[in-house]
């Protein structure tokens, strides 16, 4: 019988195993944090001082904002230091940690945009009942079950992963620790794990979606017995942001996560995973800014020089 070693750090490949691509890739991902770091920074500062803006949409957006910058300051910061300076190493504990806190903000910006949604639904479906539903009690405790509920689903990932023995090989064909890339490195058959992380995932996600769909479904339904052109327009508008993020979120997380670990594909996954765990962020702040008259005029007030 071989003589199985628990591993206790794992070597992350990067962004490519070419070092020049990684260079390159490093830089090119540099500037997007940046902008994602900025971009969401200035919704949360535009949201948090515009008093025109403390709204249960702009609450969720501002809360939607800093789900963005911890989630993609969980996993590039590292990448990119590991790639500046050639260290690739990272510890069992620290991989966990990672892992965790990426899961974590990942549902819960799930969550939140599922309460987004229902948001939508209400201010047009029942907009003079909106106010009296939509309450700062009512935001601030489908916050609070947004959070919770990524905790909970966070911390059932992160144990399902980790609770199966890693003796080796220890390189992570990633740029972080990621759930798929990870049980690929199992020394054990990982297939009743990788089941019970479907099932869990496709029953949180599904219903998430599913209430999402219902709630664009009453919106139609709403906007339809609309007479007026420039009403159903108007009613439309304020949905449009948020229905361009459903389907960067639900298209780039599908892509991602959606597939068994038979069939994927490390070069797929670290693409996928860029485009779901780094260009996501970034483009949220685009889309609520440049489709958002609000927005951009309280963005103005706040950047007088900028270009919005």
């Amino acid at each position: 019988m071989p003589n199985l070693t628990a591993v206790s750090v794992f070597l992350l490949r990067g962004f490519s195993t070419v070092p020049e691509l990684q260079l390159l890739g490093a830089a090119s991902l540099l500037l997007i944090y940046l902008a994602a770091i900025l971009g969401n920074m200035a919704i949360v500062a535009a949201v948090t001082q515009d008093a025109h803006l403390h709204t249960p949409m702009y609450f969720f957006l501002k809360h939607l904002s800093l789900v963005d910058i911890c989630s993609v300051s969980t996993t590039l910061p590292r990448a990119l230091v590991a790639t500046m300076l050639g260290s690739r190493d990272i510890s069992l504990h620290a991989c966990a940690s990672q892992l965790f806190a990426f899961v974590c903000l990942g549902s819960t910006e799930c969550f939140l945009i599922t309460s987004m949604a229902f948001d939508r639904c209400l201010a047009i479906y029942k907009p003079l009942l909106y106010r009296a539903a939509m309450s700062p009690e009512t935001c601030i405790s489908l916050v609070s079950v947004a959070w919770g509920s990524g905790l909970v689903f966070s911390a059932f990932h992160t144990a399902n992963t980790f609770s199966l023995p890693f003796c080796g090989p220890n390189v992570i064909d990633h740029f972080f620790c990621d759930i798929p890339a990870l049980m690929r490195l199992a020394c054990a058959n990982a297939d009743a794990h990788e089941a019970a992380g479907f099932a869990v995932s496709g029953c949180v996600i599904m219903s998430c979606f599913g209430l999402t769909v219902l709630s664009y479904v009453r919106i139609l339904a709403t906007v339809c017995r609309i007479r007026s052109t420039a009403s159903r327009w108007k009613a439309l508008s304020t949905c449009s942001s948020h229905l361009a993020t459903v389907l960067l979120f639900y298209g780039s997380g599908s892509s991602a996560y959606m597939q068994p670990r038979t069939s994927y594909s490390p070069t797929q996954g670290l693409v996928a995973a860029v485009f779901y765990s780094v260009l996501t962020p970034t483009l949220n702040p685009l889309i609520y800014s440049l489709r958002n008259k609000d927005m951009k005029g309280a963005l103005q007030k706040l950047y007088p020089r900028g270009p919005f």
